[in-house]
């Protein structure tokens, strides 16, 4: 998952976040930096082996999972709460790279919802799992 955060992307979300909030300039400029520097280091090691991403964040790397949760709740707030009124989405849950949703399936079209979710962003790719439970 790591791999797939867009950089450059995340970085102007964060940049048009501080500015919406207000966020004194030499601040800015210094969390700015910081990102700059963490999102250079794309490299980790897996079986001895040293591996360097072209592209994303580093997998194991303290920063990725901030960065990462920055870019997926934007990309969250910008499409699913429309989406979640539509299809009667009763609950919404995400832990890191899992989706937990609880619908009603008489007004609910899993798939739609899947081929919208497909169609946010090019670096993102869900897949649905079909076991259902019903409560009683």
């Amino acid at each position: 998952m790591y791999s797939d955060i867009p950089i450059t992307e995340t970085k102007q979300i964060l940049t048009d976040v501080m500015e919406h909030n207000l966020i004194d300039t030499q601040v800015t400029q210094e969390l700015l930096n910081w990102y700059d520097v963490v999102t250079k280091q794309k490299y980790f090691i897996n079986n001895s082996d040293i591996i360097i991403h072209n592209d994303g964040l580093a997998m194991g790397a303290p920063s990725s999972n901030i960065i990462a949760e920055m870019f997926l709740q934007h990309t969250e707030n910008l499409h699913l709460a429309h989406r979640t009124q539509k299809h009667k989405i009763i609950n919404y849950f995400r832990c890191v790279d899992d989706i937990f949703l609880i619908f009603e399936p008489d007004y609910t079209n899993i798939q739609a919802i899947l081929n919208y979710c497909n169609a946010m962003h090019p670096k993102l790719h869900f897949t649905a799992d079909s076991s259902t439970q019903t409560l009683e």
